[in-house]
């Protein structure tokens, strides 16, 4: 089916059903939880097989059980969230009822990046369920098998007019960001959400973007190294470090800074033990990423710098890269101009906790921001004197993981945030209505105007 019949398709349904009852999302919602826990081993096969290798525990862990989450989130919330919000009316109106219907905004496209290929479709997949309505996906061109995998899965549990995953190549996802959809979800790199906005402009199609960016983690003086390091490592080497909120390059005070790579290596080190042959230890997705990565580590020991690797006992696997520390890059190279996305660390020094915010503010705003103290002080600081999507305070990673807070981007690194309360809002629309009873204060102040509109505009001016 081409796309225009696909979109054709889902226009002509939702016009029929243009607000789903709560019975129907639920129904819609238990479908996809169906879709995940019946597909759950191929898909982590699928995965793998397009990754090189990939870890089923890291596909488990990072995308399957989130997603389970995220539906049960959902589920439970459903019928507090379709509720109409009530609204205050001003002393001048306090006859009005005001309150605030959430419609569904109609046919949502979702371009899906490839580094977690079931999490970034599915994931606001649940949102646009929830919000009542239709759905069309495109999966990632670099992910064959994963793609055909999960269009496959899709249509054993939805109708085509419900929801459809596309397949294709480039010209395919160009065409897809073209469409006039009523709203369009783009995970993935700035340069092409660059391009996906402008597509998405010729039709005024709203967009939510989560481009991702240089994730900055800021190491304070009073937190403990190793605490420090267990969660860094954590976050910087799951899925080989090719996730859009890994920590990118770390700030450390200067005198911790051998302590700290020390800390790091050695954890990194118990993490993926080379006995275990790399079995937890995911490939990079292709040749080109780590020719890419290896130019960049290459170009910083030419230029000086003490390289510090980690053997995980994969080195004869295709696109392995090893987890790597760089230390004290020069600020000019590329690996601290370019997002990384893979299993390379920076560590650069700072004297002063001012200079290390400085050093992030300097930089454009990244999707997520790190920070390790126990100081309440230190932590405010931060949060209030930088800018980044989100923030997790002593751990990495785990704010994409809470259903409560909203997750999105700012500046370059995206925009719109979805999660959530936060995502049935983004895919509906916050409808206002103002209901007149009893009395309609509008004819005090109709013409012919006299005394009674004078006064009511002097009411309406006075002072606060």
């Amino acid at each position: 089916m081409v796309l225009a019949d696909s979109f054709a398709i889902q226009r002509q349904a939702f016009a029929a059903e243009p607000y789903p009852s709560l019975a129907v999302r639920l129904d819609r919602l238990k479908r996809l939880a169906d879709v995940i826990k019946t597909n759950a081993l191929v898909f982590q096969q699928a995965i793998s097989e397009d990754f090189g290798y990939r870890t089923p525990d890291e596909t488990k862990l990072l995308e399957i059980a989130p997603l389970m989450v995220e539906i049960r989130h959902a589920r439970s919330h459903l019928k507090r969230w379709m509720r109409d919000e009530r609204r205050a009316s001003t002393l001048e109106f306090f006859t009005f009822r005001n309150r605030v219907f959430h419609q569904p905004l109609g046919v949502v496209g979702i371009k899906v990046p490839w580094n977690y290929p079931l999490l970034l479709a599915l994931g606001p997949l649940v949102d646009v369920l929830s919000a009542g309505n239709r759905a069309m996906i495109k999966p990632s061109e670099r992910l064959p098998k994963t793609a055909v995998v999960l269009q496959a899965a899709i249509a054993q549990h939805f109708a085509p007019e419900e929801v459809a995953v596309i397949t294709g190549d480039v010209n395919v996802a160009a065409e897809f960001s073209a469409l006039p959809f009523d709203h369009l979800v783009f995970t993935g790199s700035t340069a092409v959400g660059r391009k996906v906005m402008a597509a998405a402009a010729a039709n005024l199609t709203p967009v939510t973007l989560e481009l991702s960016g240089k994730s900055p983690t800021i190491l304070a003086p009073d937190y403990p190294l190793q605490e420090a390091a267990r969660a860094i490592a954590f976050g910087k080497l799951m899925n080989a470090g090719q996730t859009c909120i890994a920590p990118d390059y770390l700030l450390v005070p200067r005198d911790q800074l051998e302590a700290m790579a020390d800390a790091i290596l050695a954890q990194m080190t118990a993490t993926y033990p080379a006995k275990r042959q790399g079995r937890d230890y995911s490939s990079l997705c292709g040749a080109a990423d780590f020719q890419r990565l290896s130019a960049l580590v290459d170009a910083c020991r030419q230029a000086g710098c003490r390289i510090l690797t980690v053997d995980t006992g994969a080195s004869g696997r295709l696109a392995n890269m090893a987890p790597t520390l760089i230390m004290d890059p020069p600020l000019d190279s590329a690996v601290m101009e370019e997002e990384i996305f893979g299993p390379v660390l920076p560590i650069v020094p700072y004297d002063r906790l001012e200079d290390a915010i400085a050093f992030v503010n300097a930089r454009p705003r990244p999707l997520a921001l790190y920070l390790f103290s126990g100081d309440v002080t230190t932590q405010n600081t931060v949060v209030q004197q930088t800018h980044s999507g989100n923030i997790t305070i002593n751990g990495t990673l785990l704010h994409i993981a809470q259903t409560s807070l909203p997750f999105g981007g700012i500046g370059p690194s995206g925009m719109g945030a979805y999660h959530g309360e936060d995502g049935f809002k983004r895919f509906s629309h916050a409808r206002g209505i103002a209901q007149v009873r009893l009395f309609n204060p509008a004819r005090l102040a109709t013409p012919p105007y006299g005394w009674v509109a004078r006064l009511l505009q002097r009411f309406m001016m006075r002072r606060f």
